[in-house]
């Protein structure tokens, strides 16, 4: 036991470490999310890899790893559309508690999963509290059209541990792209990733090609899941391995810029109440990235295509 020696060898730097197969990163990031290792392994992976970046094959172990250890919600029957939350406002409001009720408004089962990653921003759970949506306690079963906010430690304890790690080295690690790919769901899901750098939108399309997961990718609001109220960012489906554009980018701003509320959580909630009483309109981005979740569901459901992920 121990990964001294996966360590040795993603640890030589930029242009000497060496990649990992699918089963090693496997079995590393399984002792790691088991606890099994010691806390300065752990920073000595987190760094390591931070230098040296995933491969799709390593991200694809990754995942197996932590889907072997998740505490999966029960398969309805139906495909949940899964959305990861993790990055916060910064600059604009979170708006994926209101893709995520738009989409339960339209009868579609919806987990939004994430935990607060750093301090300075504000997260969805605390805009989700304010709409009356309270942070799961334990895996739910979601039925047609409901929605649920799941904590990461519920899925994973050792994920959060590890998604922790940030607050005390300052960088991201592996579990920052994992938790914006992996599947936390028994049954059929599709998974909404978003990306904030084009590097990292390569690397999560390779991983999902790999595995023939059925997703959607866009350049997310500051790397939520949500399409950027004001421009219409390009959107990809991936089923099976492979990949559609959907959606193509946007150049320049809206004619019409929306007016986003300022981004606390009570402001954010006041503004997403009003898009969805219908005071205030849909934003055209995140209306159209409604469309296409809800297109990509219908042919996913069809019976020529009842693949299960």
């Amino acid at each position: 036991m121990g990964i001294s020696h996966y360590i040795k060898e993603i640890g030589r730097g930029k242009d000497g470490a060496r990649s990992l197969t699918r089963e090693q990163a496997c079995d590393l990031l399984g002792q790691v999310l088991d606890g099994a290792v010691t806390d300065l392994e752990v920073g000595g992976f987190c760094l390591a890899m931070r230098i040296k970046g995933e491969t799709a094959d390593e991200m694809a172990g990754f995942l197996d790893a932590a889907h072997a250890r998740l505490h999966p919600l029960p398969d309805n029957g139906l495909t949940t559309v899964v959305l990861p939350s993790y990055n916060g406002a910064r600059k604009l409001p979170v708006l994926t508690p209101l893709l995520a009720l738009l989409l339960a408004r339209q009868g579609v089962p919806v987990l939004v999963h994430g935990t607060a990653t750093e301090d300075k921003r504000v997260f969805a759970a605390r805009v989700f509290t304010e709409l009356g949506v309270l942070p799961a306690t334990q895996v739910p079963k979601l039925a047609s059209g409901h929605l649920a906010f799941v904590p990461t430690e519920v899925l994973c304890p050792g994920l959060k541990r590890l998604l922790d790690v940030r607050r005390a080295v300052g960088l991201r690690n592996p579990a920052h792209s994992l938790v914006k790919l992996m599947n936390p769901c028994a049954g059929q899901a599709f998974i909404v990733g978003s990306y904030t750098h084009p590097e990292y939108a390569g690397s999560m399309a390779a991983t999902w090609a790999l595995t023939g997961a059925h997703a959607m990718l866009l350049r997310g609001t500051e790397g939520e899941p949500v399409a950027d109220a004001r421009r219409t960012p390009r959107m990809e489906i991936f089923r099976d391995g492979e990949r559609t554009e959907v959606q193509p980018q946007q150049d320049g701003p809206l004619a019409q810029l929306p007016s986003l509320p300022s981004v606390d959580a009570a402001h954010t909630a006041a503004y997403i109440r009003a898009v969805l009483d219908g005071s205030l309109p849909i934003p055209t981005p995140i209306a159209l990235q409604v469309e296409h979740i809800l297109r990509a569901l219908e042919h996913h459901d069809s019976p020529t295509h009842a693949h299960a992920l």
